[in-house]
């Protein structure tokens, strides 16, 4: 079957188009090509595989599976991958359009910065942030936000403000830049805290000053990865939760793998704009069975 490995400032998936066919063997088919061609030793390696497909409520559809097989709502970087993919290879001729993702659908605009007629940078409307404890979800029995709200992980208390982006993010803000935190040795403990009911994604920031910030992301379901498109969001909308950056301006955020911009307002029922790249790798052929 063919595939195209494709990233977002190094948060790289495997994608295929299912736009005209299925994808053998169903959901279950799905999940085993999640887990087998991720590995990075032993199959086309990546942070987990996207399949794209016509929509039913949008244009175009992004089934998404982390590289341990778990199904996952969104993925920023990935939906921008998928607007590269559709526009590039002509199915849609439109500069805007629509993706959805377990039936939540983001708006994409093709930016500036194209090599001919292949794109490299797009915009997203990502939707409004979710701030209500239970809706995250978190374990508080209410709806109240979760700002700088104390966890014990491992021994250590941790200040940490939640947001969800369509999926679950919680950010703790760090005195220094975080390129020598262990993100690896307490990621783990963060995602499976009995705290976060679905596990969560965690972000590790350093607020530079009120236009950029520095993060590392640990991605439930995957790990480490260079950059995560919601948790880039979910971090900024922290940040202005917290008052570390201004409200209405565009936020650069520094990752492992480049650089995202991301402006909310700092109203509840206004949604979040992330701005980035997205890139095509290679395209091969593998056989799934």
């Amino acid at each position: 079957m063919q595939f195209t490995k494709m990233h977002g400032c190094g948060n790289d998936y495997i994608y295929f188009d299912c736009t005209k066919h299925e994808f053998p063997g169903g959901a279950e088919g799905e999940k085993e090509a999640a887990i087998k061609l991720s590995d990075r030793h032993f199959g086309i390696g990546g942070d987990g595989i996207i399949i794209i497909k016509k929509g039913k409520t949008a244009e175009f559809e992004m089934v998404m599976y982390n590289a341990d097989g778990s199904r996952s709502q969104m993925c920023g970087n990935g939906v921008r991958c998928v607007g590269k993919f559709v526009y590039d290879a002509g199915y849609t001729k439109d500069r805007e359009f629509t993706v959805e993702s377990m039936g939540a659908v983001k708006y994409l605009k093709v930016e500036s910065g194209e090599r001919g007629d292949k794109i490299t940078k797009l915009s997203v409307d990502m939707g409004c942030p979710i701030l209500q404890a239970q809706k995250i979800p978190v374990a508080i029995k209410d709806d109240s936000k979760v700002v700088m709200h104390p966890l014990v992980v491992q021994g250590t208390e941790y200040k940490i403000t939640c947001v969800s982006m369509g999926n679950p993010h919680a950010v703790v803000f760090l005195d220094k830049k975080p390129a020598d935190f262990d993100v690896c040795g307490i990621g783990p403990y963060f995602e499976n805290n009995a705290f976060f009911p679905e596990r969560t994604n965690t972000e590790f920031a350093y607020v530079e000053d009120r236009r950029t910030i520095w993060m590392r992301v640990w991605e439930r379901g995957t790990g480490e990865t260079l950059a995560c498109g919601t948790g880039t969001c979910a971090t900024v909308v922290a940040a202005i939760l917290n008052g570390f950056v201004d409200a209405g301006e565009k936020i650069t955020v520094h990752l492992l793998g480049g650089d995202l911009e991301i402006e909310w307002s700092g109203k509840i029922e206004d949604s979040v704009f992330m701005t980035g790249p997205a890139e095509m790798v290679f395209t091969g052929e593998v056989k799934l069975s």
